[in-house]
């Protein structure tokens, strides 16, 4: 199986550095930018398995390029942000990032996210097309219609409405969707009003098909397929 190749973008070249170093000492291949312009440019060039992410960067800063990404590609994102405030780390997350680690930190929990990031992506389900009324969405792709009509969804509103959908009509508790859409890590975090929040943009989204999100009184929330 060939080595997993990863780009690591970040400013600070002895961090840069030192990140390459283990990084490459453990099996991967790596490649680094040092500002948010070229780090895209090889993204693009060099097609990585994960980017490793700083927040602070010259020219366009993570969240531009986290964007830029996730607007052609599901290609695994790990933050790295010297912010503590829990706003930034969130916005990371609904912007598209798979996880992300604060500063300072050490190069071993790096190396553990890296791992469990590429797990994930590597355990992947065969693409699944699923379906409930007009609602069609096809999960690998992350393409989202209504009435044969596409609808433009964020990374995460797609994410919960993938949980729904797999969870086949049963209800789902709130601390059980911010599990599954951002992993028990990082699930203990963040408020579960989160998921109201998603939910009500999503149904927003949905337009005729907003009413197979039922809210289960005490519990959280199911679709509706019949």
């Amino acid at each position: 199986m060939p080595e997993a190749k990863i780009l690591v973008v970040e400013d600070e070249k002895a961090l840069a550095k030192i990140l390459r170093y283990n990084l490459e000492k453990a099996g991967y291949q790596v490649i680094t930018a040092h500002d948010g312009d070229a780090g895209l440019d090889f993204f693009l060039e060099e097609k990585p398995d994960i980017v490793i992410l700083d927040i602070m960067l010259p020219g366009k800063d993570g969240f531009e390029v986290c964007r830029a990404i996730r607007q052609s590609s599901r290609t695994p994102i790990l933050m790295l942000t010297a912010k503590k405030d829990e706003l930034d780390r969130v916005l990371g997350l609904e912007i598209g990032a798979d996880d992300y680690v604060t500063k300072p930190f050490s190069v071993r929990e790096v190396l553990a996210r890296v791992k469990a990031i590429l797990r994930r992506a590597a355990d992947k389900p065969a693409p699944l097309l699923a379906r409930a009324g007009t609602l069609e969405v096809d999960l690998e792709r992350y393409v989202t219609k209504v009435k044969g009509k596409p609808v433009s969804l964020s990374p995460k509103e797609f994410e919960f409405l993938k949980c729904l959908l797999q969870a086949d009509g049963r209800a789902l508790s709130r601390d059980e969707l911010l599990e599954k859409v951002w992993g028990y890590d990082r699930s203990m975090e963040i408020d579960t009003n989160t998921v109201d929040q998603h939910i009500a943009r999503l149904r927003g989204k949905l337009g005729a098909e907003a009413g197979r999100i039922v809210t289960v009184k005490n519990v959280g929330y199911r679709l509706r397929k019949d």
